[in-house]
């Protein structure tokens, strides 16, 4: 049976909407750095590097903030191994030429029903989670040891910038498999009705939206300053810049220098008096 035009146009329609959001991320992020929570959980990571290896003392903490990253991904994967699973069972229930296994011997597009091209895409975007997730946790491992592992006797110091830039590939994989999760949504809708899909994708990219964008109420980024580094140094730039008339008064450059003349007169005084 051939797959009817319609349901096609509004299934590669509902794939483009959602291909379409995440390139406006892209093109986005390269005007503002900031704009996104990814980013400034990039621009954190690198911090959490920095503040671990500059201080031996800090070790237990680095190996629990680890530890409930991998038993995250861990579990997340396991999730998403699972979800295959029933896939497959889905595929092994039809019969006669509706089955997926028996439309692949023949033809994918004639063979069977349009179920199995859905089912088809529903089970590798799951094995691309299991995937992301699996490299997250690898990353995680990899992290574990060099975070703590400088050695002047053999010559061995990783930089912070090796060390975070593991990380934030970890935390990447980590994105790329909760993505797949999110597109998995539509893609089970779109088992029930092309019209569900479509109105799935208008959802998940309407929740995207809000959960991606940085709470710019509370981080105030200078653009171009998340992420950025000089070359050959592992510096890190604050993206946390607030204005001098957004300061606390207690924070501001002024009160702190009406503060240090006080005490300066204050100090004056006493001597005269003395």
């Amino acid at each position: 049976m051939a797959i009817p035009f319609l349901d096609a146009g509004i299934y590669a329609g509902s794939l483009t909407l959602i291909a379409a959001y995440h390139l406006y991320l892209r093109l986005r992020l390269r005007r503002d750095r900031s704009y996104t929570i990814q980013s400034i959980n990039n621009t954190a990571r690198k911090a959490w590097v920095d503040n671990i290896m500059s201080d031996k003392s800090n070790a237990v903490l680095a190996v629990q903030t680890l530890r409930n990253s991998t038993m995250a991904a861990t579990f997340l994967a396991s999730t998403a191994i699972l979800m295959s699973m029933g896939v497959l069972n889905l595929m092994q229930k039809s019969t006669g030429d509706n089955n997926l296994l028996h439309a692949l011997h023949s033809n994918l597009f004639y063979g069977g029903d349009v179920e199995n091209l859905k089912l088809l895409m529903l089970l590798i975007i799951f094995f691309c989670a299991f995937f992301s997730f699996s490299m997250a946790v690898r990353m995680y491992n990899h992290v574990g040891y060099l975070i703590n592992s400088t050695n002047t006797k053999l010559h061995f110091t990783p930089s912070t910038r090796y060390v975070s830039g593991m990380l934030n590939r970890s935390g990447s994989y980590y994105s790329y498999g909760m993505r797949a999760y999110y597109i998995s949504v539509p893609m089970i809708f779109s088992l029930y009705s092309p019209y569900f899909m479509a109105a799935a994708s208008l959802g998940l990219i309407i929740l995207l939206y809000n959960i991606d964008r940085a709470p710019k109420h509370e981080v105030k980024a200078a653009s171009g300053s998340v992420g950025s580094q000089e070359h050959g140094h592992d510096t890190l730039l604050s993206f946390c810049i607030l204005p001098a008339n957004e300061m606390p008064p207690s924070e501001s450059p002024d009160a702190n220098t009406h503060h240090a003349d006080a005490q300066d007169k204050g100090e004056t005084n006493s001597g005269s008096a003395s």
